[in-house]
């Protein structure tokens, strides 16, 4: 039994066999690191590379159909992102970027440890610096450059702050958290029919917050 970051134990299992949903578009297949967990119900198409370690969610769209997706070693694309591109244009996440749920990635660079925050939207040829967060709902106008490690928000977007030592140490936890999921979901994800009701043991079990989230900054 493995511990993980939330104090809670997994049973290792059979890898699942269930594969995502992959397009050859026009001849172009796309390519995914043996190491990366991709979940079934994503949706790749055409010029697509998933790199090592990396983690994609459920409901993922890449669309690889006009210019080519890259998603670099570590990274992470959450459930039911939209990934694009323009023409002959390549879109870049690029190594332990963190695409929070629901966001919309087109035709832009999102650089080395940048925080895309859920429902956020980042145009193309948009540029989104290293360890820069993009907060919840933000709108990133076309070519617009955020520069690295400062917050920004709004639509469109504006900076509010630079990060602080300890903004991004919260911020590489998160990242941390999905490359071992990644893992965890490789070996212990797999389709199963709900159960009835729960285990008596699995009732008492409950995340001890105060070790996940410093209150200061709740």
């Amino acid at each position: 039994m493995k511990p993980t970051t939330y104090g809670v134990e997994v049973k290792p299992q059979v890898k699942s066999q269930v594969k995502p949903q992959v397009y050859d578009f026009e001849g172009v297949v796309p390519v995914i690191d043996p190491s990366a967990y991709v979940h079934p119900s994503a949706v790749l198409i055409g010029d697509v590379w998933i790199g090592a370690g990396c983690y994609v969610g459920a409901g993922a769209v890449f669309r690889g159909d006009f210019g080519r997706i890259e998603l670099h070693e570590d990274a992470n694309v959450q459930d039911n992102c939209v990934v694009h591109s323009l023409p002959d244009f390549d879109c870049v996440m690029e190594r332990r970027s963190h695409i929070g749920h629901g966001a919309v990635i087109h035709g832009c660079r999102i650089g080395e440890g940048a925080l895309i925050g859920m429902n956020a939207v980042i145009l193309d040829k948009a540029i989104v610096g290293e360890n820069a967060l993009v907060a919840a709902m933000t709108l990133v106008k076309v070519a617009q450059v955020i520069p690295p490690a400062v917050m920004v928000t709004g639509a469109p977007a504006k900076v509010v702050r630079a990060l602080t030592e300890r903004d991004l140490t919260w911020k590489r936890l998160g990242t941390d958290w999905y490359i071992e999921l990644a893992q965890r979901a490789k070996l212990g994800s797999r389709p199963a029919d709900a159960l009835s009701q729960a285990s008596p043991e699995r009732l008492t079990q409950r995340t001890d917050w105060q070790h996940v989230i410093d209150p200061q900054q709740a």
